[in-house]
């Protein structure tokens, strides 16, 4: 009896993900990368080396002038390494690509293929592999395992004048209470111990799935599950803010006392061009009611400098307003000019060195606000999350501090040992504008 020859298994090329831009997008290449790993492909997160037949999947940015500069770099540079035949495909996918598709295939022609930001399973066949959907959950984190990006909606219908989100990632979409508590929990398992949460927009969850924001029950039930230590909030719009998540943070010790609420400018013209939908004296109201709820809380948010119209007069009482506001965390941006936004009708006015002048000045009011606000820590006694050791120090955070963009708190590795993902207690002994400098108390 003749036995059958099996064909020997032909191995799949590896594949290298590239992420640009937020953190959604490092959300996304991350689940990708769980699907392909699923189906038994070899895939790597950003490798220093590349093999010639790698193929390269660019998840790119296109949200302003200088990350959607920064994506098509990207995509010149491994699809020149493709013409050396130093790589074997190049694949785009992203918000770039997402809104400038017929123009990249215009201009860059030896790439493989684009997709756009909701093509995971035409990715996925393009690569060989089948969208599995018992994965939910399972992910291939870039970030420390100890924390991850929690993303519970996609999109957004808000109609600010210069944002083109809603042009890349299209209306807003929740994601069921359910599939996130099972994600939850898988991440848990893993060994995750902190969820980031992020969207669009946090505050307008459950209204499409549920007829209601549903912010709050979610996070009681995420705060529920087993392993979770801290759950962070970011990226709430201040229009139809709901209070209510505000009583689960002081309910449940897990949910952190910090909350990024982008505010983006406070001059009533500014805010109605912007077409915010709240005005200077409703914004000062919700700022202060949130502090009145959660005396604790951490409240970050980012502004907008240069705004077409923006004029001298604008831009003084944006300054004015943070001396008066004192957020605990602060980030400001120039202006860009986007296409098919509502501002793009706008005459973009503002020179670009008065738009950079202008964030120098507010970035400066802020640093001296963080350095009187971290001084009064010293002496005080946080629980922080350590999330690795760089140099002579352990490197972490306290509940008020997003990964990235927020303050850190150092412990010297000489003096205290500290496992990067671990909790510990540490007193602040020293402060500077931006850092906590601490011991390790048992």
């Amino acid at each position: 009896m003749r036995t059958k020859k099996t064909q020997p298994s032909i191995a799949k090329p590896r594949v290298n993900v590239v992420t640009l831009g937020c953190s959604k997008n490092v959300y996304d290449s991350e689940v990708l990368m769980g699907q392909l790993k699923g189906n038994q492909i070899s895939v790597v997160h950003e490798a220093e080396s590349v093999g010639k037949d790698d193929i390269i999947v660019i998840n790119t940015c296109g949200f302003i002038d200088n990350a959607k500069q920064e994506s098509i770099d990207t995509i010149l540079q491994y699809s020149e390494l493709k013409e050396q035949g130093k790589v074997g495909k190049v694949i785009v996918t992203g918000c770039l690509s997402e809104r400038y598709k017929p123009e990249l295939e215009t201009e860059i022609t030896n790439v493989d293929a684009y997709f756009g930001t909701n093509d995971l399973h035409n990715i996925l066949t393009e690569l060989g592999a089948d969208y599995k959907y018992e994965l939910l959950g399972e992910r291939l984190l870039t970030t420390p395992s100890h924390f991850a990006y929690f993303k519970i909606a996609e999109g957004c219908n808000r109609p600010c004048s210069f944002c083109a989100i809603p042009l890349m990632r299209g209306k807003h979409l929740s994601k069921s209470m359910e599939d996130l508590v099972k994600e939850a929990g898988v991440l848990a398992r893993n060994g995750t111990k902190e969820l980031i949460l992020i969207a669009q927009d946090l505050t307008y969850y459950g209204l499409d799935l549920y007829g209601k924001r549903n912010l709050d029950e979610l996070l009681r039930r995420l705060s529920d599950v087993q392993g979770i230590e801290w759950i962070r909030l970011q990226y709430a719009y201040p229009s139809g803010f709901p209070m209510e998540i505000l009583d689960v943070m002081n309910e449940r010790e897990n949910i952190c006392k910090y909350l990024d609420m982008p505010l983006q400018h406070i001059s009533d013209n500014m805010l109605k061009s912007m077409r915010r939908g709240i005005t200077r004296q409703k914004t000062t109201d919700l700022v202060n009611a949130i502090r009145d709820r959660v005396p604790e809380i951490a409240l970050r948010t980012t502004l907008i400098c240069g705004y077409p119209g923006e004029t001298e007069a604008d831009f003084e009482e944006m300054k004015e307003w943070v001396e008066e506001s004192r957020f605990d965390r602060l980030g400001c941006f120039t202006y860009s000019h986007e296409e098919k936004t509502h501002a793009h009708s706008l005459v973009d006015d503002v020179p670009q060195d008065v738009k950079e002048q202008r964030v120098e000045e507010i970035m400066d009011i802020q640093q001296g606000i963080s350095l009187e606000k971290n001084i009064q820590k010293v002496g005080q006694t946080f629980k922080v999350l350590v999330d690795k050791l760089e140099g002579n120090f352990f490197v972490g955070r306290t509940q008020f501090d997003s990964p990235e963009v927020d303050n850190e708190v150092l412990l010297e590795a000489s003096a205290d040992y500290a496992a990067p993902g671990s909790f510990v207690n540490a007193r602040i002994e020293r402060a500077e504008d931006f850092d906590l400098y601490g011991r390790i108390v048992k």
